[in-house]
């Protein structure tokens, strides 16, 4: 079963085998609002965690999106470029933004889970 972690940034990661799958939380969508624009970073990009991967643009604002762990982009979310909304949608779902190889798996223990995710918005 894959494990899903959680940034204090709003971000989520999902790692399956040695690919994680990053987006951000419903929490964070519905703070942005309706997303009109996602800027997807290139196939192969190294990320360090911290490092912004993604911009996301709101009707409200635009927000950077962040790594939550060290990495190499493997996929985009092509539909988003066509349908940033699926973000608003499905944010833990189909409006998902990267996948990537981690280079330390480890680092996804600092993360908090669902429960430690749900107080750090209550």
């Amino acid at each position: 079963m894959a494990k899903t972690c959680f940034t204090e940034d709003h971000e989520w990661i999902r790692l399956d085998g040695d690919i994680a799958t990053v987006g951000i939380t419903d929490y964070a969508q519905e703070q942005l609002g309706d997303l009109v624009f996602v800027d997807l970073p290139e196939k192969g990009k190294a990320l360090a965690k911290g490092d912004t991967a993604v911009v996301v643009e709101s009707v409200k604002s635009a927000s950077d999106v962040y790594a939550p762990c060290d990495g190499e982009i493997t996929e985009v979310n092509e539909a988003l470029s066509s349908d940033p909304a699926l973000v608003n949608s499905a944010a833990t779902g189909d409006g998902w933004l990267w996948k990537m190889r981690l280079s330390d798996a480890s680092q996804l223990d600092g993360l908090m889970d669902a429960d430690a995710y749900a107080k750090h918005i209550a």
